[in-house]
C-alpha cells in the first residue's frame, strides 16, 4: 500500500506548488515541464483561461497564451513571465526552451495529442522528451486550506439547490426540466455555473447509474435520483439524493435504508492510513450483507476538485492511501432493473483523525 504523503505542512497557494513541481525534477530526470492540461495550468500557475501553455523550470515559470489573454494572464499568474505566443505556440515555446537550454523536456503523456506532437517535434526537434505521468494530478490530490474552503463553499450552495429544488419535483414534471431548476438555483445561490452534465432519473430509469436527464415525466411512487453540484472559482461538489414521489412499498424503504448504512458506516469509517480498497469495503460488506452485492457494480468514491474524478478512488482495486486533505464522494448505490435504484452521495474531507461531510442535505427518505 502506498504510504501516506500528504499530512506534512505544505507552502500554501501556487509558490508551494511550484516548490513541490521542482523538487520532482530530479526523480524525473528533466530539466523543465510543459503543461498542457487545462485544470493542471490552471492548478499551477491560478490562470483562469482557457489558451495557454505552462512552461516551468528549476529556476523559472512561463506562461505562453495569446493577445485575448494577455492582461488576464498577468494579473492571475504573478510568479509567472507571461509571454504572448503568434500564430505558432509552439514555436514559441522552442524558441524558449533554446534560450533557456532546456536539454531534457518534461510531457504530460495523457494530455498531449499526437496532433500536438507532431508540431513539438517539428518545432523543437533537438529536444530529448520525457513522458511524464499525472505528475500534477498527485500533487492535486491533497487540497490547501484555500481549496476546501472553496470545495465547502460550493457544497453549501448545492445544499441550498437541493432545497429549493424539492418544490419542484411532482408528477408530469420531467427530468429535464428537474436538472434545468438545478443549474438555476445553483447559479441563484453563487456558482458560475453546474459541475458537470446532471443526473436526474426517475422511476426505472433511476437504475441507471448515469442516467443523464431525459423527458421522461416523473410518475406517481417512484424514485428520483439526482446527481448534481456547483462550480465554485473552478473547483466542483458532487452531491446524490434519492427521494421519492408518492408512497413508498416496502421494497422501496427496504433498498433505501440499506444504501443510507451503507453510506453512514463508510463515513464513520473512514481513516487516513486507509487505502482505498479498505474504504471501499466498508460500505460495499454493508450492501452485500443484503444480498445486494451484484447490484452494486460501482466504485464507492473518487476524490474530485477542479476535475469530477481526480485520482483518489474508493474502490476494489485502489491501494492508495487515504490522507488528511484528501476529499472525495462516499456514493453506495444499488441498481435494479426494472424497478428502479438509490444512491446516496456525500462529500468528505479526510481529517487528521476520520472524516468530515461537508455536505448537510438531509439523507432520510424524503416523500413528495
Amino acid at each position: 500500500m502506498d504510504k501516506p504523503n500528504g499530512s506534512a505542512k505544505r507552502l500554501q497557494g501556487v509558490p508551494g506548488r511550484l516548490a513541490q513541481l521542482r523538487s520532482e525534477f530530479p526523480a524525473l530526470g528533466i530539466d523543465a515541464l510543459l503543461i498542457t492540461h487545462g485544470p493542471n495550468r490552471r492548478y499551477m500557475t491560478g490562470f483562469t483561461g482557457s489558451a495557454g501553455i505552462a512552461l516551468v523550470t528549476q529556476e523559472e515559470a512561463f506562461l505562453v497564451t495569446d493577445f485575448r489573454y494577455m492582461l488576464q494572464a498577468t494579473d492571475q499568474a504573478a510568479e509567472y513571465s507571461v509571454i504572448r505566443h503568434e500564430a505558432q505556440i509552439f514555436q514559441t515555446i522552442a524558441d524558449l526552451t533554446s534560450k533557456l537550454g532546456v536539454r531534457r523536456l518534461g510531457l504530460e503523456s495523457r494530455h498531449v495529442s499526437l496532433q500536438q506532437s507532431g508540431q513539438l517535434q517539428a518545432a523543437i526537434g533537438s529536444l530529448e522528451y520525457v513522458q511524464t505521468e499525472d505528475v500534477i494530478e498527485r500533487l492535486r490530490d491533497v487540497k490547501d486550506e484555500e481549496e476546501i474552503r472553496t470545495i465547502r463553499e460550493a457544497a453549501r450552495i448545492t445544499d441550498a439547490a437541493f432545497t429549493e429544488v424539492l418544490n419542484y419535483i411532482q408528477p408530469g414534471v420531467t427530468e429535464r426540466r428537474i436538472a434545468a431548476e438545478l443549474e438555476y438555483q445553483l447559479r441563484l445561490a453563487g456558482a458560475e455555473s453546474g459541475g458537470f452534465a446532471f443526473i436526474v432519473a426517475s422511476g426505472e430509469r433511476s437504475a441507471l447509474p448515469h442516467g443523464l436527464a431525459s423527458d421522461k415525466e416523473i410518475g406517481q411512487n417512484e424514485f428520483v435520483t439526482m446527481d448534481f453540484g456547483a462550480n465554485v472559482r473552478g473547483y466542483l461538489s458532487d452531491i446524490t439524493r434519492t427521494v421519492f414521489v408518492g408512497n413508498p412499498s416496502e421494497r422501496h424503504e427496504e433498498l433505501y435504508a440499506i444504501v443510507l448504512e451503507a453510506n453512514m458506516t463508510t463515513i464513520a469509517g473512514l481513516r487516513p492510513g486507509m487505502s482505498g480498497r479498505e474504504g471501499d469495503r466498508l460500505g460495499r460488506n454493508v450492501i452485500a450483507s443484503y444480498g445486494y452485492g451484484e447490484q452494486f457494480g460501482h466504485g464507492l468514491g473518487h476524490g474530485f476538485g477542479l476535475e469530477i474524478h481526480e485520482q483518489v478512488r474508493l474502490s476494489p482495486e485502489s491501494q492508495s492511501a487515504l490522507v488528511p486533505g484528501h476529499v472525495i464522494t462516499v456514493e453506495p448505490g444499488i441498481y435494479i432493473p426494472g424497478f428502479g435504484g438509490v444512491r446516496i452521495e456525500d462529500d468528505v474531507l479526510i481529517t487528521d483523525d476520520g472524516a468530515q461531510v461537508l455536505t448537510s442535505s438531509p439523507k432520510e427518505l424524503l416523500l413528495l
